[in-house]
C-alpha cells in the first residue's frame, strides 16, 4: 500500500515548498510517541534520507521514515482551511482510538 495525497493537500506542500526556497524538501510525516493516546503526528519540511519512502501527487511529496510508515500505511492526507479550522489531515485507518481533542492516537 501507500499514503495518498488529494490535490488540494499537494497543492499546499508545493506552496509550502515554494515559500521555503528550498526546492529539495518535500512534507515530512513522522509518528511519534506522546499525547494523551500514546502517538501522535509530527509534520515538517525536510529533505529525504536514506531508507525514506517517498509519495507525491503533483508537486507535492511526503516523505516518511521507515518506523513511521508501519502506522501511516494506507493513510490519506488531506488538507482543509475553513474559518474554524485550517491544516493538514489524516485519514488513518490504522487508528483504533483518539483522544479527546484528536492530537493523539492508539494503533
Amino acid at each position: 500500500m501507500a499514503i495518498t495525497l488529494t490535490a488540494i493537500a499537494a497543492a499546499k506542500i508545493s506552496e509550502l515548498v515554494a515559500a521555503s526556497d528550498k526546492p529539495s524538501v518535500g512534507l515530512r510525516v513522522k509518528v511519534v510517541g506522546g499525547g494523551c493516546s500514546g502517538l501522535q503526528y509530527k509534520m515538517d519540511l525536510d529533505v529525504e534520507k536514506e531508507g525514506d519512502k517517498v509519495f507525491s501527487e503533483g508537486d507535492g511529496k511526503v516523505i516518511v521514515d521507515r518506523k513511521s510508515f508501519l502506522y501511516l500505511n494506507g493513510t490519506e492526507l488531506d488538507y482543509t482551511d475553513s474559518l474554524m479550522d485550517a491544516g493538514f489531515k489524516l485519514r488513518n485507518p490504522n487508528v483504533k482510538r483518539t483522544c479527546g481533542c484528536g492530537a493523539s492516537f492508539s494503533v
